[in-house]
């Protein structure tokens, strides 16, 4: 199967496409992987960090390229993760319409990398963006739980309100929403994964929960959504 992996890429590092296309490929899927930004390292180094982000021209520069030598078809799926700016997010919604109108079962991973922990990392224009346009096209949604409260407007303090999310979630278009890391008040060791599909009126829900590491790690959320995507695409 062909994916579309479209966001981050940094010279030193495992974060965006760096995390999330190897393993694909070891799973068996062809990976076309576009960058959103050109970074030298990710954005949370106490130096800085230096490169471009990429505007919506470029990416509809790159897809058209693509498509003059029939490229753009075949895509089972469309992966997205940190994108950097307003223009190249609005840039990929069209081209998921376009992808979509020529094959419509193209199915689209959404991982909304907005921030963490209660802090933006991408510029606060791109959340109505997501929330308004972009989780409706989703097939799968993976928030982490501050993502997901950002999406949804509301405080995410126990594992009923992440059940509520995932729900207020559904009801804007995505039929599979995992929350991939939530961090509750009281549970210091712990972290909550919870995972919901909904199919017709009814949500069926997994909650799981893991042993919390006192390190930081990145490129963990990018890798989760890529091994997702495979899995789900080998055991729908």
């Amino acid at each position: 199967p062909r994916v579309l992996s479209i966001q981050s890429h940094t010279v030193h590092g495992y974060v965006g496409n760096k995390s999330a296309v190897f393993p694909l490929q070891l799973l068996g899927f062809e990976v076309d992987p576009i960058n959103s930004v050109q970074f030298s390292n990710h954005t949370g180094y106490a130096g800085g960090f230096r490169g471009e982000v990429l505007q919506g021209a470029q990416l509809t520069a790159l897809v058209d390229g693509l498509h003059s030598n029939g490229l753009l078809e075949g895509y089972a799926c469309v992966l997205t993760g940190y994108i950097g700016s307003a223009s190249f997010l609005h840039a990929v919604l069209d081209v998921l319409r376009r992808l979509r109108a020529a094959s419509p079962e193209v199915a689209y991973f959404c991982d909304p990398v907005m921030g963490d922990g209660g802090k933006l990392y991408v510029p606060a224009e791109l959340l109505a963006i997501y929330r308004d346009q972009v989780v409706p096209l989703a097939a799968v949604l993976t928030p982490n739980g501050y993502e997901a409260e950002l999406l949804t407007g509301r405080s995410i303090l126990s594992e009923a309100e992440a059940r509520s999310a995932c729900e207020a979630l559904h009801e804007r278009g995505p039929h599979t929403v995992v929350i991939t890391s939530i961090a509750l008040p009281g549970r210091d060791d712990e972290l909550l994964m919870l995972a919901s599909r909904r199919d017709g009126a009814a949500s069926r829900q997994w909650a799981l929960r893991l042993p919390r590491l006192r390190q930081d790690f990145t490129g963990t959320g990018d890798l989760t959504a890529a091994l997702l995507l495979a899995w789900m695409q080998r055991l729908p």
